[in-house]
């Protein structure tokens, strides 16, 4: 092995982000092509016990499916694998063959180690006797103390590993991180095993810790850098393969092909980084400064009502230790708690319920079929005299009674004219004193993962004030059409991939009310919805 090498964990780390689902002639051409860009180690994938394998992925469950996808034309290279412990099944690992899988990757992570050392040891000591390499990958380096970090790299050297990984599983080290790690490690690790630097970029540093950790390394250790082509990964991605490749041609006289590389991403990769999102962002960044699982940013993010410093005030209120894993019910609850605000507005139900119970109500939201049937809508008020609610815009084309906010950023944005009343959700500090703020709690949907969507709050609403009769105008349903909004303000880019999910949500809450309005409101649609057979 060079004194320092690469690895291209694309296949596997960075495919993540797609939940590895490469189709097959994806995974055979990217392997051989970092094969013919002279590419040390190749990581092909994960084997994993809890799924099916029918191809077109790179979650595989056992060694016979991954060797098609091998050229070991260039026998310079080395083609890995990633098992995590606990999540393979060893029957399944069957002895090395001349042209399969070279080494095996073994993840595990603190807790595994101190709840199951044991079994730890005779996993690795049975597929060293298979014959495979072993790479271990001990998750989340910068989680250990120093003493515990000591504990684990003597744990390592008596398993006699290729490589031992510092782990950057979060993005979370600097400079000074990378130092006092790599002393630790580099003083206490055997000297003929290699460290294996494996970085996330949530703070923009993967490519200027790798070259401090070659810098470290050179004429003193062996060393494997972790890559993925074009920085592919979860959240912030991972080290460019591209630049680190670039950096060792240059600096350090190495002869990777960095026109092939180039290629791979042309032609396989363009077409994922322009559908999914990856690399550095402010949610990515809070991630790494607080150490938390990048699904709990991704979460938070997609909750399109919370403005930034609302995800980082809600990260931190997680427990350090739990930021580190991914519980969704947990996440949600955080949410929730963070969101709401609990009041008594019992007084205030009781005064809306004397002025609206015994009048329909106009709920205008802003789907683009407002524009369309602005005249309809428009006949329709002047014939029924209905009370008129628009939802999180003002609806400036209809003569409106009150304008009912439940997105924070929406109320943020909005420029409220003094002759408007505004009807608010907890979550939500008013702007003046004049807005009637209602209990978000008593609101929501709770079961579903959108709970919190404005139109349905809005309808709960109704449904407290004693409406009997309520008319929905733009609740058109979500669409990936860039006109499906009243206007371009309401259109983000970054949830269309969600609309179908949203739409199913949306569809599952709704039945839930008009379960519970049954014979007590009538719900009609004075435009086309998606939503409108339900009622």
């Amino acid at each position: 092995m060079e004194d320092i090498c690469v690895l291209d964990c694309t296949l596997r780390d960075g495919g993540r982000i797609i939940d590895c689902a490469f189709n097959d002639n994806e995974i055979a051409q990217i392997s051989k092509k970092l094969s013919q860009a002279n590419i040390d180690l190749i990581e092909m994938g994960f084997i994993r016990d809890k799924r099916e394998y029918h191809g077109n992925t790179t979650f595989f469950t056992s060694m016979n499916q991954v060797t098609p996808f091998i050229d070991k034309t260039n026998t310079k290279v080395k083609y890995l694998v990633f098992v995590d412990f606990g999540m393979y099944d060893e029957e399944l690992i069957t002895p090395r063959e001349k042209d399969g899988i070279d080494g095996i990757r073994f993840g595990f992570t603190k807790k595994n180690y101190y709840e199951q050392k044991d079994e730890i040891i005779k996993q690795v000591t049975s597929l060293k006797a298979k014959g495979y390499e072993i790479y271990l990958q001990d998750v989340n380096t910068f989680g250990y103390t120093d003493q515990e970090l000591i504990e684990i790299i003597e744990f390592a050297n008596q398993l006699e590993p290729v490589s031992f990984g510092i782990v950057d599983t979060y993005g979370t080290m600097d400079v000074e991180d990378l130092h006092r790690i790599f002393g630790i490690v580099n003083h206490n690790l055997n000297q003929e095993i290699a460290i294996d630097f494996h970085s996330h970029n949530n703070m923009q540093l993967s490519y200027a810790l790798s070259q401090e950790m070659i810098r470290l390394c050179r004429d003193n250790r062996k060393l494997i850098i972790d890559a993925t082509l074009n920085g592919m990964g979860k959240c912030a991605g991972n080290l460019n393969l591209e630049l680190i490749t670039s950096h060792m041609n240059r600096k350090l006289h190495y002869n990777y092909d960095f026109d092939m590389l180039l290629d791979i991403i042309d032609e396989y990769l363009y077409d994922y980084k322009q559908n999914n999102v990856w690399g550095y962002s402010i949610p990515s960044f809070m991630a790494g400064i607080y150490r938390a699982h990048p699904n709990n940013v991704i979460y938070l993010t997609e909750k399109f009502r919370l403005k930034t410093k609302d995800i980082e005030h809600i990260i931190a209120c997680i427990d350090e230790e739990k930021r580190q894993t991914y519980d969704y019910d947990n996440i949600q609850r955080i949410y929730r708690e963070y969101s709401a605000h609990q009041i008594d507005d019992r007084a205030l139900v009781k005064d809306f319920k004397t002025n609206l119970s015994t009048k329909e109500v106009l709920v205008i939201v802003p789907g683009h079929s407002v524009v369309e049937n602005q005249e309809k809508i428009q006949s329709y008020i002047q014939k029924e005299h209905p009370i008129v609610i628009s939802v999180n815009f003002e609806a400036e084309n209809f003569i409106v009674d009150y304008v009912f906010y439940g997105n924070v950023r929406r109320y943020e944005k909005s420029h409220i004219k003094k002759d408007k009343s505004c009807i608010l959700t907890s979550n939500i500090k008013p702007k003046s004193e004049n807005e009637f703020v209602f209990n978000y709690f008593d609101l929501i949907e709770a079961e579903g993962k959108y709970f919190d969507n404005s139109t349905i709050m809005l309808l709960n609403l109704l449904h407290r004030f004693g409406v009997k009769k309520i008319t929905l105008a733009g609740f058109d349903g979500f669409s990936q059409e860039r006109n499906a909004f009243v206007d371009d303000t309401f259109y983000e880019n970054r949830f269309i991939d969600s609309y179908d999910i949203m739409n199913k949500e949306l569809e599952k809450m709704l039945r839930n009310l008009a379960e519970r309005f049954s014979k007590k409101i009538e719900v009609s649609f004075i435009t086309p919805s998606l939503y409108q057979k339900i009622f």
